[in-house]
C-alpha cells in the first residue's frame, strides 16, 4: 500500500514538472518571438494591382506584368500581414495617372503619394520597381439586352397568375468588346423554384454569367420577381357562333346555333364576365372539300380569363337551296 502511494506521489512530480518545463519553454518561445518582431526588418514584396475608377466605356487589357516589387521597412509585426497573404496595392485610374490613344501610363513620380497612403504609419517605402507601368486599353462598347425568366412554378389547387410575371429590371446593360457582345442577345436567370404557390410572388433571383468572358461588366447581377397570385373558379356562357367568309352566293344554315364555352377567371374577375366579352367564329374559307362540318373557334375573349375550351367540336352546316 504504501509503494503504491508512493509512486503515485512520485509520478504527479514527474507530471508537474513536465508541464513546467512546457510552460517555461512556451514563455521563452514567446519572449523570443516577440523580440524577433519588435526589431525593424527590410523586405521585399510582389503587389498585384488592383485597378480601381477605370471608365466605363473603357476596358484594361490584361496582362501578367502589371505587379510592383515594393521594398519595406518596419516592424516585424507589420510585416507579417505581407507573409501570409497575396498582398495587393489599389491603382486609381481617375487621378495620379497618364493617359494616351492605346495605354494609362502610372509613374512612381506621381503615384508614389497615393501608394504611400495605403500602408502603415509605420511602414516605410524604400524602394519600387519598376518605375512605371503601363495599361493597354481598349474601348468598350454598351449594349442592353432582356432579362429571360427561368422558372419551374406550381401554384395550389385553385389559384393562379392574375397577370405575367414582372422582371425589375427586365434589361440589363452589358459593357465589353463589340466583338463579344454581339453574340449576346439576352441573359438569363438562374432557374426559380417555386411549388403549391397561393400568395402573391415577390423575390430576387440572380442572373446566370456562366460561360460568358470574365471582362465583361454588367449593370446588375439579380432582378426582382413580383406577380399577382389570386383564387380562381371555372365558369360556362352560351355564345352565339357567327360564321364568316361566306360567299355571297351561298346560304347555309348552321346548327348549333350558340355553343358552350368554359373558362377559368379569378373570383374578382367572376362577375364581370358577359357573354358578350366572348366571339366564336367559324371560318367558311377553310372549309375542305366535301367536309359537312366546320371547326368553331374563339376570336375573342376577356383578357382577365386564362383557360378557356369550346365544349363543341364541330358546327353542322346544310347548303340552302
Amino acid at each position: 500500500m504504501i509503494k503504491k502511494i508512493k509512486s503515485e506521489i512520485l509520478s504527479f512530480i514527474k507530471t508537474k514538472k513536465i508541464n513546467i518545463f512546457l510552460l517555461f519553454l512556451a514563455l521563452a518561445f514567446g519572449i523570443l518571438l516577440l523580440t524577433k518582431l519588435s526589431k525593424s526588418y527590410t523586405n521585399t514584396f510582389v503587389f498585384t494591382i488592383d485597378k480601381i475608377n477605370i471608365p466605363e466605356e473603357e476596358v484594361i487589357i490584361n496582362d501578367s506584368s502589371q505587379v510592383l516589387e515594393i521594398t519595406l521597412k518596419t516592424y516585424g509585426f507589420d510585416l507579417l500581414q505581407y507573409h501570409f497573404s497575396k498582398p495587393k496595392i489599389s491603382i486609381d485610374f481617375s487621378k495620379h495617372i497618364d493617359k494616351t490613344d492605346s495605354a494609362y501610363i502610372w509613374s512612381k513620380n506621381k503615384g508614389f503619394s497615393a501608394l504611400h497612403k495605403q500602408f502603415n504609419k509605420n511602414i516605410e517605402l524604400v524602394n519600387i520597381v519598376p518605375d512605371s507601368l503601363w495599361f493597354t486599353y481598349d474601348v468598350n462598347a454598351v449594349k442592353t439586352v432582356p432579362v429571360k425568366l427561368l422558372s419551374k412554378i406550381s401554384y395550389s389547387p385553385g389559384y393562379n397568375l392574375t397577370n405575367t410575371i414582372v422582371l425589375e429590371p427586365d434589361s440589363i446593360k452589358i459593357i465589353g468588346a463589340k466583338a463579344i457582345l454581339d453574340k449576346i442577345d439576352k441573359i438569363e436567370t438562374d432557374t426559380v423554384v417555386l411549388t403549391n404557390v397561393k400568395q402573391n410572388i415577390s423575390k430576387f433571383t440572380n442572373l446566370n454569367f456562366q460561360g460568358l468572358d470574365n471582362d465583361l461588366k454588367f449593370s446588375v447581377n439579380k432582378v426582382a420577381l413580383k406577380a399577382k397570385v389570386e383564387k380562381y373558379t371555372e365558369g360556362t356562357l352560351p355564345i352565339t357562333v357567327q360564321i364568316i367568309n361566306v360567299p355571297i352566293d351561298v346560304k347555309l344554315k348552321h346548327f348549333p346555333k350558340k355553343v358552350n364555352v368554359s373558362y377559368y377567371t379569378s373570383l374578382a374577375n367572376f362577375n364581370t364576365i358577359e357573354a358578350k366579352d366572348f366571339r366564336v367564329i367559324c371560318d367558311y374559307s377553310k372549309l375542305v372539300k366535301g367536309q359537312s362540318y366546320l371547326i368553331p373557334e374563339l376570336d375573342k375573349k376577356p383578357e382577365s380569363v386564362k383557360h378557356y375550351k369550346i365544349k363543341q367540336d364541330y358546327i353542322e352546316f346544310i347548303i340552302a337551296e
